[in-house]
């Protein structure tokens, strides 16, 4: 059907459309040298009249040609085949103007002559010529036809009927040039029109057949958005050129109205047969476009749906197969009840996602697709086979998996209810009655109907199972047997010993209630077995371990997520609480009278940047944590990726001091009593100011946690590295609460860059005065000093413990001693005597600082640091091309002492730090 509504386009692109137009030569045509007013002779041959035109002789042959050739086009091949009637008007003119139009009319007339009609000349002089010359020239015009000279208008009606002239010829036949150029020029423009539109409908059509169908769904949607585009403007244009031709068609029949017979003549009947012919050609095109365009349609949207099916049945077996892997990955035996509790309720969590019932409606939508007649039925019925079988699966398998840990279930709370029964025997067992025999061994007994109990309860649920496998499980059995006879000969031994009295004491079952333990897990192991031998041969190998209990990589960082998030919420609801029922009401009016005198306008000294923290929690990490709930093992990337916010803790921590003392002056006014009131807290303000203290060092245990159960997991890098910044930021806080200590610095503490390190040591020092050298009197006694290593400076400071109240603990403050400027000191890293010592010189050994740390790793740290913060100024200096500065007296490490051995004395020791601070002080005099 589509080659044959193309043949027929193609037919109508072929018919012949004249290649000369009115519209090309319509200045030829105004000037009116020739007509075809539509007049018909008497057997119906057209005519053509030359009327009087006084530049004819000046007529390019190319006009005359052009106009001519036009004029004989117009009528219908039936008429031109009969021929022409010319009827040439010179009653006005002379003999040579008759003579120079029969010459051109015989030259250059393309059509069929029937008859020559000659006005000729009505003025006597130039009539008489004109007889004579006709005579004499008849033979020079080389026609085929008769030339017909007339003398008058009568003579003229002898040949064509007066009704076939115009009125300038005395005919009544009704013609207007202008009107004809116009007509014609509507006619043929329709026809170009026709002609334009056929051919934009062949090539849409052959762009629509040779298109190739996209393969996702949004180049689906572009492309039936492209070619429906395409189809409504081609439909707007066929519209258009329609009510063109209908214009044109009602304008002719219009004429035929106004004539007074109501009638057209030949041409304009012509012209009319012409119109009709135009539009019934456009109306089949548009038929069979429309033919052509609905069936693409339909395939476009076909395409579309097949697309859309496509895409969704991807989605829907990405996520079954998600939900099978996880399903599969999911325990089918716990090894207690909160376990198996635990499995049911993630296998229910598993069934209530919407992924099968959407699986499902997929399916029915692709059947729906192919009772429609869909033209990829082959493509779209597998994948609803596909569709069907998965979600079955699924269903089968979680059935599966509930049977067996609802039987597990089941079995475990017997386990438990033995165990705890066979725990309370033992501790109601009385120690004073077993110290006679008779009541040793009526415990003993006892203990032997109780330990009988437990083959039965092994076997209540299972026998035929036990039975079935009875080979498999005699290893386990017998080790249980063998522990229940250990456990009765150890009782017969006990109520065979009675030579000592046994002092009447509290019971204390522990070491029964150790071998009941034992028991249970025993237990608790051939349950496991029996369960999953049961499920291998019922299933055929659908479990690949019968032995495993329990999944920890997927279990356990889920449930320490979920606790993480729990406890996030938690803490986000209590500085909330915290903001809206303390702080907040501050700002009360009505609460004001009870707001203690001391608390006016320290609001910041109380709660120091609580808000802060409040609303980063809140608006920003609570929310990044929920979102690995599915994915705990990307916990670390949040840490992460907030280690820059989290530091706002350390500036909480440093204020926390402050406000711990404004809360001891007014911690007991009836505004914190009143606000704890309202909010039912059990505890007091101070505690829950305590609250940030706390999490920030909890998160560090929970991210350990997490790294614990994910070893070699994806995310365990990230993971590794979020507990690294934890403790670092946790050691931050700590250290800034120490540095807020220091009294007695007259500087500026922050000029003095990060605080690297801090902490107390043992300290000796020596000091060179001139050329002699001056030793401490203290110094065989070691001074207790808190150091403070910073960028730029090592701060020496002496711990004092002071308590402001009998009931508070004491707070440690740092008494500034003295500094030493990192740009002038250098380190000694191993002391002779002691491994944990090293030295701190300053300006080529005028001053050296023995530090003893109180163990390896505090003087490894600071050794290291303190080597880092000299290696940095060193490549600083490098940076700048000032290596000279520094120079060896700076920067002095065993490995650069040319003179330092492990082992050799001070004295040589010494020697090596002087031969340095010569070319130190060099280096430093070159840099002054």
């Amino acid at each position: 059907k589509h080659l044959e509504d193309q043949n027929w386009i193609k037919s109508i692109m072929q018919q012949e459309i004249r290649p000369l137009l009115a519209v090309d030569i319509i200045e030829q045509l105004h000037r009116q040298f020739a007509l075809l007013s539509g007049g018909r002779g008497k057997d119906g041959a057209p005519i053509i009249t030359f009327p009087e035109y006084s530049g004819f002789g000046d007529l390019v042959a190319e006009d005359f040609q052009n106009v001519v050739t036009y004029l004989t086009s117009i009528p219908s091949l039936d008429a031109a085949s009969i021929g022409f009637v010319i009827i040439i008007d010179r009653r006005r003119d002379k003999w040579s103007s008759v003579k120079a139009s029969l010459t051109r009319i015989a030259g250059a007339f393309p059509g069929n002559l029937q008859l020559v009609l000659v006005l000729r000349p009505s003025r006597f002089f130039q009539r008489a010529i004109a007889d004579i010359g006709i005579k004499l020239h008849r033979d020079d015009f080389k026609m085929k036809v008769p030339i017909v000279m007339l003398n008058s208008l009568s003579d003229l009606y002898g040949y064509v009927d007066k009704g076939q002239l115009t009125c300038e010829l005395g005919g009544n036949l009704d013609y207007c040039h202008s009107q004809w150029i116009h007509r014609r020029t509507a006619i043929e423009n329709f026809a170009v029109t026709v002609k334009t539109t056929a051919q934009m409908l062949q090539k849409f059509g052959t762009d629509l057949a040779e298109t190739e169908l996209p393969n996702d769904v949004q180049c689906t949607k572009d492309l039936l958005t492209t070619h429906t585009e395409k189809h409504d403007k081609l439909k707007d244009e066929l519209k258009l050129a329609m009510k063109q031709g209908t214009t044109l068609l009602g304008c002719i029949k219009e004429q035929a109205a106004k004539s007074e017979n109501h009638q057209l003549n030949p041409d304009e009947m012509e012209n009319h047969t012409t119109v009709e012919r135009l539009l019934a050609q456009l109306d089949e095109t548009e038929n069979a476009f429309e033919q052509f365009w609905s069936k693409h349609h339909l395939k476009l949207e076909q395409c579309l749906q097949l697309r859309h099916f496509e895409h969704d049945f991807r989605e829907v077996k990405v996520s079954l197969d998600s939900r099978m892997a996880t399903l599969t990955a999911l325990s089918d035996i716990g090894d207690c009840v909160t376990l198996v509790e635990m499995l049911l309720k993630d296998l229910k969590t598993l069934e209530e996602k919407e992924s099968l019932e959407k699986a499902q409606l997929h399916a029915l939508h692709g059947d729906q697709l192919i009772q429609s007649n869909h033209y990829s039925v082959d493509s779209i019925r597998p994948k609803c086979v596909e569709l069907r079988r998965i979600c079955d699966d699924f269903t089968n398998e979680a059935q599966k998996k509930y049977d067996v840990l609802s039987k597990s279930r089941q079995i475990h709370k017997g386990i438990d209810k033995w165990c705890e029964s066979g725990v309370y025997l033992l501790a109601s067992q009385a120690v004073d009655k077993c110290q006679s025999q008779e009541g040793a061994e009526a415990a003993l007994q006892d203990i032997e109907k109780f330990l009988e109990t437990a083959k039965e309860n092994q076997l209540s649920d299972l026998k035929n199972i036990h039975n079935q496998y009875e080979l498999v499980l005699n290893v386990e059995v017998k080790v249980c047997t063998e522990m229940f006879e250990k456990r009765q000969v150890s009782l017969k031994k006990l109520s065979a010993k009675q030579t000592r009295p046994v002092q009447p004491v509290a019971p204390r079952p522990e070491t029964l209630t150790k071998h009941l333990v034992c028991e249970r897990q025993l237990m608790s192991s051939l349950w496991v077995s029996l369960i999953n031998l049961h499920l291998t041969n019922t299933t055929k190998g659908l479990l690949c371990n019968c032995c495993v209990l329990t999944d920890p990589v997927f279990f356990l960082p889920r449930h320490i997520m979920n606790e993480l998030i729990e406890t996030e919420r938690l803490y986000v609801e209590e500085l909330q609480s915290i903001m809206e029922g303390y702080a907040a009401e501050l700002d009360n009016t009505e609460l004001s009278p009870l707001i203690p005198a001391a608390l006016e306008n320290k609001k910041d000294v109380l709660f120091g940047n609580l808000p802060e923290i409040y609303e980063f929690h809140n608006r920003t990490f609570f929310k990044e944590l929920e979102n690995c709930m599915e994915r705990p093992e990307l916990v670390g990337t949040c840490f992460l990726k907030r280690k820059e916010e989290l530091q706002i803790y350390e500036k909480y921590c440093q204020n926390k001091p402050r406000s711990e003392a404004l809360w001891r002056q007014c911690g007991d006014s009836l505004f914190f009593q009143e606000c704890q009131k309202k909010l039912d807290h059990k505890l007091s303000l101070d505690a829950y100011l305590l609250k940030p203290v706390q999490r920030i060092t909890k998160y560090q245990l929970m991210v350990k946690e997490m790294l614990k159960c994910s070893k070699n997991q994806e995310g365990t890098a990230e993971l590794e590295e979020a507990l690294a910044t934890m403790l670092d930021i946790i050691k931050s806080v700590n250290d800034s609460m120490h540095q807020i200590a220091i009294t007695g610095f007259e500087g500026n503490l922050s000029e003095l860059g990060k605080l690297l390190m801090q902490g107390s040591f043992n300290v000796w020092t020596d000091h060179k005065k001139g050329h002699s050298k001056v030793k401490d009197l203290a110094r065989f006694k070691p001074m207790q000093r808190h150091l403070f290593l910073y960028n730029k400076m090592l701060l020496f400071c002496k711990k004092r413990e002071e308590t402001t109240d009998g009931h508070e603990k004491p707070s440690a403050s740092y008494g500034f001693k003295h500094s030493l400027k990192m740009s002038a000191v250098g380190i000694t890293e191993n002391v002779k005597g002691d491994i944990k010592k090293f030295e701190i010189w300053y300006n080529g050994r005028e001053e050296v600082y023995i530090i003893q740390a109180p163990s390896m790793d505090v003087k490894n740290m600071w050794v290291s640091e303190i080597r880092k913060v000299l290696t940095g100024q060193l490549e600083a200096c490098r940076g700048m091309q000032c290596v000279g500065i520094l120079c060896l007296g700076i920067f002095i490490s065993p490995s650069q002492l040319p003179h330092w051995t492990p082992g050799h004395s001070p004295d040589a020791s010494q020697n090596a730090d002087v031969n340095v601070k010569r070319g130190g002080d060099q280096c430093l005099r070159t840099h002054t």
